[in-house]
C-alpha cells in the first residue's frame, strides 16, 4: 500500500491571485507563475539546516492561526530569520509578535494581504 512521503503542496483561494503572487515575490522571494511554483525537498537535504516539512491538523477552535482570517497557515523555511524580518519591516510589513528562538529553531510571523498567517522558520543547523 502506498503511503504519503512528503508535503505535496498548499492550494488555496485568493481574491486577487495576481496581486498576491506579486506580494509573495516582492516580500518573500517566491517567484510563481500563473499555476504556482515548486520547491524541491532535495535542496533541504543538501542544506546545512535541520529542515523538514510538516503537515499538522489543528482543532477547529485553535487560536494558533490568529490573527489570520484563513482556515490555514503557511510555514516557509528561511535561512536568516532576523535579517528577513528586518527587511520586511523596512518594506512596511507588520511583524505579528516577537520572534521566538526554540529548540526547533527560530520562528516569526506575518500576514499576507489575504489575511493568511505566515510562519517563517529558520531551522537549527544539522548536528
Amino acid at each position: 500500500m502506498k503511503k504519503v512521503i512528503g508535503l505535496g503542496g498548499i492550494f488555496f483561494k485568493s481574491k486577487d491571485p495576481v496581486a498576491l503572487r506579486e506580494w509573495y515575490k516582492t516580500h518573500l522571494g517566491i517567484a510563481a507563475e500563473e499555476w504556482g511554483t515548486q520547491f524541491f525537498p532535495k535542496q533541504l537535504e543538501e542544506s546545512k539546516l535541520d529542515a523538514y516539512q510538516v503537515w499538522s491538523p489543528f482543532r477547529e477552535d485553535t487560536t494558533y492561526l490568529a490573527p489570520g482570517t484563513q482556515p490555514f497557515m503557511i510555514n516557509f523555511i528561511v535561512e536568516d530569520l532576523y535579517a528577513l524580518l528586518d527587511q520586511l519591516r523596512i518594506e512596511g510589513i507588520d511583524i505579528l509578535e516577537e520572534p521566538q528562538d526554540t529548540e526547533f529553531g527560530k520562528f516569526g510571523w506575518i500576514l499576507d494581504p489575504d489575511g493568511t498567517k505566515i510562519e517563517l522558520w529558520q531551522p537549527p543547523l544539522k548536528s
